[in-house]
């Protein structure tokens, strides 16, 4: 369904107010559109009316698996095939003003933004007419950008709340400006751990801030055995996630242990520049760059730990997933996410940031032991219940529950606090590995 058709608003039965996703992109693979997935599958076999709009286009086909009874929607289709010359002279000025459009930036999205690259006036424009015409249920926008677009456009009589995927330090200062000239209207921030919604709350004082972690899509996984001798890492392959400072910490290890293979799967734009340093090390049968895979969690399986080199995170999903099937993990103590799921000694290790040295020497730790890899492993399916479904799901049907049923929604902020949403959530671990050693024994 394209822009012009988007703007329906259907009564919902249950009295349940409708819930809408905006994602920028949600035919892309990225772990933010998989976790809003998951949290629309929830939602919807709650028995919730649920929209996924996509701002653009540019697949025949959803990456993820989604309820059929979720519906889905387009605001700028990029597909070739949905486009054809315009017809007479009102077409043909059309098409005109489209181009000029397509060719200027974006006014009201900060050059700062990740994707500000994907934005013009015209993608702008239509957007802006989407959110302006929304006037019942609840939006949520999932990404600064269309925060900011919501926050100065969605003010017609829907329910706002704006989804934060990333630390507030990883923003460019651009865009933290506009966060907080903007996020102060909404009717939630929702941000993924404790640190999080500290810092937001410091920054909007009266806003209301909730930490909801995203959820894995589910805890019934096939655990490692721990015997194969394979590490798995996943993402894009892009700079965030670090695979430049990944590989060269692999080949450190491959003396020691030449019978050790990485697998790192994803997709995306540095590929041949990964491709060369693998070459450069002498790593064509250590290190795969496996490509994108609809099985990830059967390549889990087969793994014995798992390693996040990530720059920065939000909350690190694969790596909560890889916990699920009983892998430790060694990761970066990157802002933020990791250390707010992991204990250091329990079910993973922490190394200091961008050091490829402290990161093979923690990797060479899992490898020569086994015992230890089942030991972490068996801590790490405990740590990843913490963000099953059943504990992270009920908490979104609290806040919708809530903002939906207050008169008026969607023009103010600071609301009571009623039912709160993040009130039963595990909190972030601060254990000593001796205390949670003796917890699991």
């Amino acid at each position: 369904m394209t822009g012009h058709q988007i703007a329906g608003h259907r009564a919902d039965p249950t009295g349940r107010p409708k819930v809408r996703y905006l994602l920028l992109h949600a035919y892309g693979r990225g772990g933010t559109i998989r976790t809003v997935m998951n949290q629309a599958n929830s939602l919807v076999q709650a028995g919730w009316e649920v929209e996924l709009v996509s701002a653009l286009r540019r697949r025949d086909d959803i990456q993820f698996p989604l309820d059929p009874r979720v519906r889905v929607s387009t605001v700028v289709d990029l597909r070739e095939s949905a486009h054809s010359p315009g017809q007479g002279v009102t077409g043909r000025w059309r098409d005109w003003r489209r181009g000029r459009l397509t060719e200027r930036p974006a006014r009201h999205i900060p050059s700062g933004e990740f994707g500000y690259r994907y934005f013009n006036r015209y993608v702008e424009q239509r957007l802006i007419a989407y959110l302006s015409s929304l006037c019942d249920g609840i939006l949520v926008t999932t990404r600064p950008a269309l925060n900011f677009l919501a926050a100065e456009h969605a003010t017609g009589g829907v329910a706002r709340v704006a989804q934060e995927h990333m630390n507030h330090g990883t923003h460019k200062r651009d865009v933290q400006r506009r966060i907080r000239e903007t996020y102060s209207r909404f009717d939630a921030v929702a941000v993924l751990t404790e640190r999080d919604r500290e810092e937001y709350e410091q920054l909007l004082p009266g806003t209301r801030v909730v930490r909801i972690p995203n959820a894995v899509h589910s805890l019934d996984q096939i655990p490692s055995d721990h015997r194969s001798k394979i590490a798995v890492a996943a993402g894009r392959l892009f700079p965030q996630k670090g695979f430049d400072l990944l590989i060269p910490a692999w080949a450190k290890l491959v003396e020691a242990y030449p019978d050790w293979q990485l697998r790192i799967y994803g997709s995306g734009e540095k590929k041949t520049e990964l491709r060369a340093l693998i070459e450069e090390h002498h790593l064509y049968n250590h290190v795969l760059l496996m490509g994108h895979t609809d099985r990830l969690d059967d390549e889990l399986a087969k793994a014995s730990f798992y390693v996040l080199s990530s720059r920065f995170e939000g909350l690190p999903m694969v790596m909560i997933e890889a916990m699920s099937h009983s892998l430790p993990v060694v990761a970066f103590d990157c802002p933020t996410g990791p250390s707010d799921v992991l204990t250091h000694g329990v079910d993973g290790l922490l190394v200091p940031p961008e050091d490829p040295d402290a990161l093979a020497a923690s990797m060479a730790k899992l490898m020569g032991d086994r015992a230890l890899r089942a030991d972490m492993g068996v801590a790490a399916v405990l740590t990843a219940a913490s963000y099953g479904p059943d504990a992270v799901h009920p908490r979104w049907e609290a806040l919708f529950s809530e903002l939906g049923g207050k008169p008026g929604n969607g023009h103010g902020h600071g609301l009571a606090p009623g039912i709160s949403p993040d009130s039963d959530l595990p909190e972030p671990r601060h254990r000593t590995a001796d205390a949670a050693k003796g917890h699991h024994a």
